[in-house]
């Protein structure tokens, strides 16, 4: 144990149970130094403190730019108590050791979060005193105690009460951790910003900042540990800020699954529901009535959807919730599926009574998890792609772009009438979701059948074709007149071949093979229409 504490210096933005804070220090004989809005907020609750201007004889100056920057404050904070030499320095320019500090920091983030935040006023936001406290207590934790989170004032406070006013050098260690990974995750929020203000994309030197949320079970194996970060980007409705409003904890592929389900939901306009097993999807469907919507999408892959994420992109109404707890008994038993369970239900918001009802199924309540993102207003956030590999991380813009129609080009004979074309546009968006090598048959804005991941594209549509026949006719969706999409160019024309086998009768895929007018050939030979997309959707 160190000596007791017996002064601190407390400088806040965020007031937050300071004052009860200080009441309980200066109740256990700490001197108290402070400075500007908080030493007003603890002098008005008639805690004793002690100006800091007046304590180190220099005022505050350049409009609170320079309040703590002085050698008294961190010649009191960095001494090293057993240092003869520190000792001496001390003593000799009237310094007084600092035993604790307590910094909560200007709120850069949520300054450069609001509309029209200027860069003038984001530079004004950047804390400079605070985390120059901040590094140079943690780096002296050995003696001094720092403080950058109102949630641990209890833990400090309950320390010095069982201790003697000791803090335990386990707890210091603790807390200066917590400090250095807060001011690493400050400065990397204002390097990111400034990087985004002068235009760089991809900046020489790239750093994250992510807080964790909860340790997982386990990884993507039992074998692998894993935990759950949260970026500090709120702006968009996405999985990594929903709300849990039930159902046991989210595990790492649950993670993974439900985001490939509600990015899928978020690119279409039109209610739409989807059904993701494995990062793929099962199911997706679109229509005017969601609950028609979600019984078209369960039919997509009645066997798959067992165990699968639900997502729509309008909220969960008790009309809704019934149909999906109920989607064995009402269809999938005829089908012969082996039953249904709903892993995750992600939605922008659930009525009380669809909550009720999801929770008392039996079988469903204690389990199925219920995630509430708020409204899905298409706000995305500047977050990069990230794949990490050994040694490195790749890093990529999201791939945001959906029906960019301007750029398609007709490129056969036959042109795709308006059904064809609205199935098309369908199509494209939810190949764009599939793993590549991805194949999606659609009709009726339903998916009938998707091939993913496999090695070669031919085999991505026999497989897309095979699940069609087994289910996707099942629906009432017939596969004649149905539409083909390709994530990527058809290196040969034996796709169509499979694609007409299954009654489809338009086409669309980005072009740009070698082989592309071999392809065009075989479509207009088949009788199919053909559209060119001039862009890739590749999903590894």
């Amino acid at each position: 144990m160190n000596d007791p504490v017996r002064r601190a210096l407390i400088s806040v933005y965020d007031k937050t149970g300071i004052v009860e804070f200080a009441k309980a220090l200066s109740e256990m004989g700490v001197e108290i130094i402070s400075s500007g809005g908080t030493a007003k907020a603890i002098a008005a609750a008639g805690v004793k403190v002690r100006q800091l201007q007046e304590w180190t004889g220099f005022p505050e100056m350049l409009g609170h730019r320079v309040v703590t920057l002085h050698p008294k404050v961190h010649g009191g904070i960095l001494a090293l108590r057993d240092d003869p030499a520190h000792q001496a320095d001390m003593a000799k320019y009237g310094i007084e050791p600092i035993d604790l500090v307590c910094v909560s920091l200007y709120p850069f983030e949520q300054a450069i979060a609001r509309e029209g935040c200027t860069l003038a006023e984001a530079v004004e936001m950047i804390d400079i005193g605070g985390p120059t406290m901040v590094r140079a207590a943690a780096k002296n934790h050995r003696y001094v105690t720092i403080i950058t989170d109102r949630q641990q004032y209890m833990s400090v406070l309950d320390e010095l009460r069982a201790n003697g006013g000791r803090i335990s050098a386990e707890l210091r260690a603790r807390l200066a951790l917590a400090a250095f990974s807060l001011t690493a995750q400050y400065d990397s929020a204002i390097s990111q910003y400034l990087s985004a203000q002068q235009g760089q994309t991809f900046p020489d030197r790239l750093t994250l900042s992510y807080r964790k949320v909860s340790e997982l079970r386990y990884g993507e194996n039992p074998h692998q540990a894993a935990a759950f970060y949260r970026s500090g980007d709120r702006r968009e409705a996405a999985v990594g800020t929903a709300h849990l409003l039930g159902g046991r904890e989210i595990s790492y592929n649950n993670y993974f699954d439900a985001n490939g389900a509600l990015e899928l939901v978020k690119d279409f306009d039109r209610p739409a529901a989807a059904i993701i097993k494995h990062a793929n999807p099962a199911g997706c469907a679109i229509d005017d009535d969601l609950v028609e919507a979600y019984r078209k999408a369960y039919f997509g892959d009645v066997n798959a959807a067992m165990g699968g994420i639900v997502a729509v992109n309008r909220p969960v109404t008790k009309e809704l919730a019934s149909a999906i707890v109920e989607s064995y008994a009402r269809w999938g038993k005829k089908l012969g599926a082996g039953g249904f369970y709903a892993e995750i239900v992600i939605a922008p918001a659930f009525d009380e009574p669809a909550i009720e009802i999801i929770r008392n199924r039996e079988g469903w309540g204690p389990n199925v998890r219920l995630l509430e993102t708020g409204p899905l207003t298409g706000t995305r956030n500047g977050e990069k792609y990230l794949k990490y590999v050994v040694g490195g991380l790749l890093v990529q813009d999201r791939d945001l772009l959906a029906v960019n129609e301007d750029a398609w080009k007709v490129v056969t004979k036959k042109k795709p009438s308006d059904r064809e074309l609205a199935d098309l546009r369908f199509a494209w968006v939810v190949c764009k979701h599939v793993k590549s090598n991805a194949i999606v048959l659609a009709k009726d804005l339903t998916l009938l059948g998707a091939g993913a991941g496999q090695m070669s594209r031919v085999n991505s549509a026999r497989l897309a074709a095979q699940l069609a026949r087994q289910y996707g006719g099942t629906g009432s969706v017939p596969l004649a007149g149905s539409v083909v999409a390709s994530d990527a160019f058809f290196p040969f024309p034996d796709g169509l071949d499979v694609a007409a086998e299954t009654g489809a009768t338009a086409i669309i895929q980005p072009g740009g093979g070698k082989k592309d007018q071999d392809v065009i050939d075989r479509a207009d030979k088949l009788g199919l229409a053909m559209i060119l997309t001039g862009t890739r959707h590749f999903n590894h």
